[in-house]
This record gives C-alpha cells, sequence and structure tokens, in this order.
C-alpha cells in the first residue's frame, strides 16, 4: 500500500487525511462550469478562492468529457490550460493537476509547471503518455475508462481493466509512489453500473494505490435525486462521505468549501478524534 504521495511540493500522506482537488474547467461547454472561467482574471480568482477553502490540488482542464462533448484540437486545448498552469504556478504554491488524455497536451503542459497528469483514459488513449509521465516522474491519475460498454462481469472486468492501466504504467517505468487511480464514476456506466461501483469502492484501495473519487455533480446523483446540476451539491457530499468510508483519499469537486467540511467531519468520526 502506497503511503506517501509527493506532488509538487507538497507530501500527501495517505490514510492520515482526505485531500480535495478543486476543479477549474477552462472550457465554454463543461456540463457545471462551462464558460464561467476562460478569462484569466476570473480563473486565478476561483483558484485563490479554492484554495482559501481548503483545496489541495487544483485540476486544470481544457476540454469537456460530458456525454456527447465535442473533442478540441490538440492546440486549442493547449492554449486553453497552458498559460493558466504557468500564472497559477507564478502567483500560487497549490500542486496543479493537468486533466488530459493527449500527448501534445501533456508535454506542453508539463513544461508550463503541472504537477500531474489526470489521465482519464487511464494511459489507453495515445501509447507515448507513460514514457511521457515516466520521464518527468510526476504523478498520475489513471481512471476507469472503456469505448465498448458492454461488460462480461462488471466489478472483476472494472479492476481488470485498472490492472491494465497500472502495467502500462510500470512497464513504462512510472514508480508505483507517483501512481493513483480513479473509478470513473460516469464514464462508460450506466446509473446502476455507478451505483454500484460506488458501493465497492474498496475493491480499487484493494489494488494497494491511493484512490481519487471525481462524483461532483455528475448525472448519477441527478438522475438519483431527480435534480439539474445547479442542485447537487448535497448529492455530491454523499458520495465524498461515502467514499472517505470505503477508503478513498482525494476528492476531485467543484464546491470546496463543503466537500472540505463534509470530509474533515467523517474523517472525525472515523478516527475517533480531531
Amino acid at each position: 500500500m502506497i503511503e506517501k504521495m509527493i506532488i509538487g511540493n507538497k507530501e500527501f500522506h495517505i490514510g492520515r487525511k482526505p485531500y480535495v482537488m478543486g476543479i477549474l474547467n477552462v472550457t465554454p461547454d463543461s456540463f457545471s462550469d462551462g464558460g464561467n472561467y476562460t478569462d484569466m482574471d476570473r480563473a486565478l480568482f476561483h483558484v485563490q478562492t479554492m484554495i482559501e477553502e481548503g483545496a489541495d490540488i487544483i485540476d486544470v482542464g481544457g476540454e469537456s468529457t460530458r456525454p456527447g462533448h465535442v473533442p478540441v484540437s490538440v492546440q486549442e486545448e493547449i492554449e486553453r490550460t497552458c498559460f493558466v498552469i504557468e500564472a497559477i504556478k507564478e502567483r500560487f504554491s497549490v500542486p496543479v493537476s493537468l486533466d488530459t488524455y493527449k500527448y501534445e497536451v501533456a508535454k506542453t503542459g508539463l513544461a508550463a509547471g503541472a504537477d500531474m497528469i489526470n489521465d482519464i483514459w487511464g494511459l489507453k488513449w495515445d501509447d507515448r503518455m507513460a514514457a511521457l509521465i515516466a520521464e518527468h516522474d510526476v504523478p498520475c491519475c489513471l481512471m476507469h475508462n472503456r469505448k465498448v460498454t458492454e461488460y462480461a462481469d462488471y466489478l472483476p472486468d472494472v479492476i481488470a481493466d485498472l490492472k491494465e492501466s497500472i502495467s502500462i504504467a510500470e512497464a513504462a517505468g512510472i514508480r508505483p509512489e507517483r501512481i493513483m487511480t480513479d473509478p470513473g464514476i460516469g464514464f462508460a456506466k450506466d446509473t446502476n453500473q455507478n451505483l454500484l461501483l460506488m458501493n465497492h469502492l474498496e475493491l480499487l484501495t484493494k489494488l494497494g494505490y491511493p484512490v481519487l473519487l471525481g462524483t461532483s455533480r455528475k448525472s448519477m446523483i441527478g438522475n438519483v435525486l431527480n435534480l439539474p446540476v445547479s442542485e447537487r451539491e448535497e448529492g455530491t457530499i454523499a458520495t465524498s462521505v461515502l467514499g472517505l468510508m470505503k477508503g478513498c483519499s482525494f476528492f476531485r469537486v467543484h464546491n470546496v468549501k463543503a466537500n472540505v467540511r463534509a470530509l474533515k467531519m467523517t474523517a472525525a468520526m472515523l478516527l475517533g478524534k480531531l
């Protein structure tokens, strides 16, 4: 079991406390906050707010991955993300994660100062990605995803898919303490499959790597509660709390303040002390 990760200039002690990754979507079409932070000043103000609210990492994304999204060109994604990464690193000491599965975007983002790569395809989209991450010796998040959504045996298949991603990482020379996994809630799964996986997140923690949970405002919550994106905060908090109880270490969210408070309270109860 990995007990410590170093991301940027910060140590993360796995299992001792939960860590929150604040989402910064510099996109015009993300499902929850598209268009809100495409202006540099607004983006940086939002980063400052998230840090003040307790964000441990900022995750910068330049392409929406919502269902039905329109992919953007590599150059456009670079232009959306890299100037923002540079500006964040100039002004703040917070670690910065780059949410991309594209080699060229990752390469440019790392040169701009990104401390981590968050790959929604678990290194399977571009076979150059793993070597790039190994060369720069930065952490990566390997998310579960697949192009074909049919499963022979759902939960074992998810774990097998993640093990494939881990094998790709290790074969490329990415050190174990540089790897975290993500169940990929909302990706290649229907609502019932998402709910089942949420109830068995301990299957991921048993792989021995820290787990990042990204459920914030997703359609699973909307479908269960019959609520629009703007009213899914309580549902998101419920998923964060369950995730912590199941052993997840990192939580990728839009509303940093609410989730930090809920996770801190949950952690105190699980530990039986402050």
